[in-house]
């Protein structure tokens, strides 16, 4: 796709002479690798949600904690914003560089740099793969529990900023759940630590802020997140259903009987071919919606729970349930899951991915609305989501090269996000709100709310620049969004969000 990032600035912004600001950084980091040419920065035009582009000023590469402070003192002095990138796998524009500013990758922050298997912690740098965790810590029987579906290639760093999930985060907890200490920079070149290796810090819990603050507060230089010990056994339910409501429901029914799955996953019909044909999991296709229920823990506990939630899954309605036989064949019937947004990918020349988070209990009617409304817009859509938590992840399917085809999925994706609060949700359970979901905080949050979020960030960025025009609209944005919403149009186009200001 070939859709720009039009940058409208809020406000008089002074932009600088890239020439300018190459001469200035290369003075002051004469050994720190700096892209400027556009063959080398179009590889940065975008993160995974490849369906918005800009290529940004320069690009940073530091090795050095040094090299990151002195820049970032230099970006201020210069008044030249900073977006910050890990391994570009975000889902939510977040990583979108800015056509005036620098992008700071940390790709080169790949160091592990501790793993305490006493404390159960390890201490790492942010551009360390999630995957990575895990693999280093497995000779100790631990292991590192949020695991986004991208864990062979998105960092922590990044799963900091966005507060990533994973399909075992129903029982386990979100990224916030799992780091306990965060070593940051400011825009200043300040350094802070966030949290503490004990149980507790003294102040404000300014690490829960941190973390999902989308590198609006400043940039995360080193991580210590906690490590679990691995179950004694885990098994994995499927259960297939001919009614995807009924599949809903389920879930909750599961809850209900007081079983919390290690994981809780759900597929709808769509999402169950693509990945069977690209896995062969061994995903029953005729199906109208599976679910997949992993229970872990000791094993007699284990083996009780699999009986109840069995009991429960007939119940509501399961027109089979299969328990994998062995260790192979439970990887196999998560890889088929993990695997499922490129899978759909093989069906569509382009697909639109969300991330909404609803209560459990409006799962089918939220699921029914989904359906509707991609047969008002004419478009397909595979739901595949985190059923346990509710966070939900309908990819919508289109097509770019046919005209008006991606600003139909970019509004039926709004309308989805806008019916998950509607019924008491969120328009964001994992993927962040980036430069993708600015005019649905409008939506969610009153102007109070938003003014009360962008103090909080002038608090730690007083003049934006830290990947400005993201996460927070403006008030003169919601206005405007407004105004089309009551008047019955079309939302005004999202090519341009706003910085500074």
């Amino acid at each position: 796709m070939n859709t720009l990032f039009d940058e409208r600035l809020d406000g008089e912004v002074t932009q600088r002479d890239p020439a300018e600001v190459l001469a200035d950084l290369r003075q002051a980091l004469p050994g720190m690798t700096l892209l400027h040419r556009e063959e080398d920065l179009r590889p940065f035009e975008c993160d995974g949600l490849s369906a918005y582009r800009a290529l940004p000023m320069l690009v940073a590469l530091p090795e050095t904690l040094e090299q990151v402070e002195t820049l970032l003192k230099r970006c201020r002095a210069l008044g030249v914003p900073v977006v910050t990138r890990g391994a570009g796998t975000g889902l939510s524009g977040g990583a979108l560089p800015l056509e005036h500013g620098v992008l700071l990758v940390l790709s080169r922050f790949n160091r592990i740099l501790e793993i305490d298997p006493d404390a159960r912690t390890a201490r790492v740098q942010p551009g360390v793969r999630n995957l990575a965790i895990s693999e280093a810590a497995a000779p100790y029987g631990l292991y590192y529990a949020p695991d986004p579906s991208s864990q062979i290639a998105c960092s922590i760093g990044g799963n900091v900023a966005e507060n990533a999930g994973g399909v075992h985060c129903l029982k386990y907890g979100l990224t916030v759940h799992n780091v306990i200490r965060v070593e940051v920079l400011t825009i200043e070149g300040e350094r802070m630590t966030l949290g503490s290796d004990a149980l507790d810090a003294p102040g404000f819990d300014l690490l829960a802020l941190f973390t999902g603050s989308e590198g609006m507060l400043g940039v995360v230089t080193e991580v210590t997140v906690k490590l679990l010990p691995k179950p004694e056994s885990a098994k994995v339910l499927m259960a297939s259903f001919d009614d995807i409501e009924k599949a809903g429901n389920a879930v909750g029914a599961i809850i209900a009987a007081g079983i919390i799955p290690g994981g809780l996953e759900m597929m709808d019909n769509l999402a169950i071919r693509a990945a069977e044909d690209f896995i062969g999991a061994g995903y029953p296709v005729e199906a109208e919606a599976i679910l997949l229920c992993e229970l872990d823990g000791v094993e007699a506990d284990v083996d009780d729970d699999c009986e109840t939630v069995r009991r429960v899954l007939e119940q509501a309605g399961a027109t089979g349930i299969q328990q994998a036989r062995d260790e192979a064949e439970r990887a196999l019937f998560w890889a088929g899951r993990k695997n499922a947004f490129p899978a759909v990918g093989r069906m569509s020349p382009d697909y639109y991915c969300m991330d909404g988070t609803i209560p459990r209990r409006e799962l089918a009617r939220v699921l029914k609305g989904i359906g509707d409304l991609g047969e008002e817009y004419g478009l397909r859509v595979a739901n595949v989501f985190h059923a346990g938590d509710g966070n939900m992840h309908p990819l919508i399917l289109f097509d770019a090269n046919q005209p008006g085809e991606f600003e139909r999925a970019e509004e039926l994706g709004g309308r989805i996000l806008e019916l998950c609060v509607e019924v008491g949700g969120t328009i964001t359970g994992e993927h962040g709100v980036g430069r993708e979901k600015i005019h649905q905080m409008c939506v969610q949050f009153s102007p109070g709310e938003l003014a009360t979020f962008r103090a909080a960030k002038r608090a730690f960025d007083p003049d934006e620049l830290l990947n400005p025009g993201k996460n927070i609209p403006t008030p003169a944005r919601c206005s405007e969004f407004r105004l089309t919403k009551s008047a019955g149009d079309a939302p005004p186009p999202t090519q341009a969000p706003e910085s500074h200001g």
